[in-house]
């Protein structure tokens, strides 16, 4: 057997599948952010929405750790849940959403998600097959801080600062919306 084998969880006696913690923690997690996934699309709520997916986004930072990705885990929780979570929060309490739903309207809404959700699902599936089909995963060496760092602030510096200041239109956007006159 080889050292793959070995790392993929395989038993080298029988070839079967073992049972580790880092698989039981990822199958934890997944239903976790399933569940959480499926509340933040049907809740009514749309605090008790948001709320939800800081879970989700907490599991994926979960598994990004699970999968020794330390820099990526913590920067998803501090950039996605320490920030931009907060301004959607901002921005919903802020702003007023319109009151009640008629009955017809919400039966039309259901299907048009259940359609759109099924296209994107089929379009997603569609691109991943045909872009990873016959791709093979080779770790040469781990990803440091460093060179992440430096991927970032050189090489993606432009869209960086874009999104910035796309976020601080929003929260502008959102005070103004919400101040009364």
């Amino acid at each position: 057997m080889s050292v793959y084998g070995e790392m993929a969880g395989l038993d080298p006696l029988t070839g079967g599948e073992v049972v580790v913690a880092q698989n039981i923690a990822f199958g934890l997690i997944a239903v976790i952010m399933l569940f959480s996934a499926l509340r933040m699309v049907t809740t009514r709520n749309v605090v008790h929405a948001a709320l939800y997916l800081v879970i989700v986004l907490a599991g994926s930072a979960a598994i990004f750790i699970l999968l020794g990705a330390e820099f990526v885990g913590v920067t998803q929780v501090l950039v996605y849940i320490g920030a931009i979570v907060v301004l959607f929060l901002f921005g919903i309490m802020l702003t007023r959403g319109a009151l009640g739903v008629d009955e017809e309207e919400k039966g039309e809404q259901r299907l048009m998600s259940c359609l759109v959700a099924g296209l994107l699902a089929i379009v997603t599936a569609g691109a991943l097959i045909n872009t990873f089909s016959d791709a093979e995963l080779t770790r040469s060496s781990p990803s440091t801080t460093a060179t992440v760092g430096d991927s970032i602030f050189s090489q993606f510096i432009i869209p960086f600062e874009a999104i910035s200041v796309l976020l601080l239109a929003a929260l502008i956007g959102a005070i103004v919306v919400a101040r009364k006159d």
